[in-house]
């Protein structure tokens, strides 16, 4: 089952989960995504942490006796998911230590209702980062305008970030401006670069979905032959900026120090499509030096029938700027849409986390202990 990925993985791709719970941990079936499918990170998100912790299975005991102690929502939903992100790192381990602190890596995300707060963000992250207290952790900061001056300034603090939701070819190189003004920070602060890790997340599935609904409102034939090639062509280019970014003289002076690439990650990796083959986000998608952060469902389909064959992004960037010109050419409007999907990304994961506080505040009152 696990040759696809074992080809992926030699293809220089590092294959994350998407997705945590503590059953997941607690059951032993992260260690076996491990052992037995290439798995070498997990990523978690507000959406993530909702699902996993409505569906309740192994929360109880710490929401009773987080009611005893009578501690805020906000509090306690803290304590749960930095629980959660703690001991999945300590699980993946052997994996950081094997890969020299590469992999083996768990992402948790600052609050997302400070996405437009840079001052803020900064402060969560270095909370999160104490909170979590593991060095094989990622905090995720999104690449809203106000993120980018957050990336820089928690990467020169030392702390290694995974910058989520991103979706724009330009503000995927604001993003990479962001990481390299960081470490030249840091190094200017007598920081070990060789200890800072990034990876930018850059989102895929969605910039289909939002096209093709636009497409498909037009009807005509020329639409119709577009459909699907949006969200490929963006991703490609993506991987162009990041080898014209680290193959820079700035990128060089760095890496003599020590520094290590901020590696793209493709992240919405999942087909929301029926009519596209379940792992085309991954097979399409091979390059050195990425990653592709898989729910399991894409996983587990790579492992049955993903098609591997060899680096599929090298060598098609004239075919994706091709392919977004002629969107532009049917009035679809670039800008408009990954800014639209910026926004949606933001709003979701706000919304998520909101539904979150209420359930957990729910269930702290469930579980108080009655007054003597």
């Amino acid at each position: 089952m696990a040759d696809a990925l074992k080809r992926l993985s030699e293809e220089g791709v590092a294959i994350w989960l998407d997705d945590l719970s503590r059953r997941r941990i607690t059951s032993g079936n992260l260690a076996e995504l491990i052992d037995q499918q290439y798995v070498v990170g997990v990523t978690t998100n507000p959406s993530i942490f909702q699902k996993a912790i409505s569906d309740g299975q192994g929360y109880d005991q710490q929401l009773a006796d987080l009611a005893a102690r009578k501690v805020t929502v906000e509090e306690a939903l803290r304590m749960i998911t930095t629980a959660d992100v703690r001991d999945a790192a300590d699980v993946l381990r052997p994996v950081f230590e094997a890969t020299g602190g590469r992999d083996g890596r768990v992402s948790i995300e600052v609050d997302p209702r400070l996405a437009h707060e840079t001052r803020a963000t900064i402060a969560e992250a270095k909370q999160l980062a104490w909170l979590v207290d593991r060095p094989n952790t990622f905090i995720k900061i999104p690449a809203t305008k106000a993120g980018l001056p957050a990336i820089t300034e928690v990467i020169s603090k030392g702390i290694s970030v995974n910058v989520t939701l991103i979706f724009s070819l330009e503000r995927y190189r604001a993003v990479m401006d962001a990481f390299l003004t960081g470490l030249e920070r840091a190094k200017a602060a007598g920081l070990d670069l060789s200890q800072i890790q990034s990876v930018a997340s850059f989102f895929v599935s969605r910039v289909d979905t939002e096209i093709d609904k636009r497409l498909d409102a037009q009807g005509t034939p020329e639409a119709a032959a577009l459909r699907g090639k949006a969200a490929l062509a963006n991703a490609r280019l993506a991987y162009e900026a990041y080898e014209e970014v680290f193959g820079s003289d700035r990128w060089a002076a760095l890496e003599r120090d020590g520094a290590n690439r901020q590696r793209p990650l493709w992240a919405s990796t999942g087909v929301k499509d029926k009519a596209y083959k379940d792992t085309l986000y991954v097979d399409e998608l091979v390059a050195p030096g990425t990653v592709n952060t898989m729910p399991e469902a894409t996983l587990v389909a790579t492992g049955d029938h993903g098609r591997i064959t060899g680096d599929t992004v090298r060598g098609t960037y004239e075919q994706a700027r091709a392919d977004l010109a002629a969107l532009a050419g049917l009035g679809i409007d670039y800008d408009e849409v990954v800014q639209l999907l910026e926004d949606e990304g933001v709003d979701k994961f706000e919304t998520s986390w909101n539904d979150l506080l209420k359930s957990t505040e729910a269930e702290l009152r469930r579980l108080a202990p009655s007054e003597a």
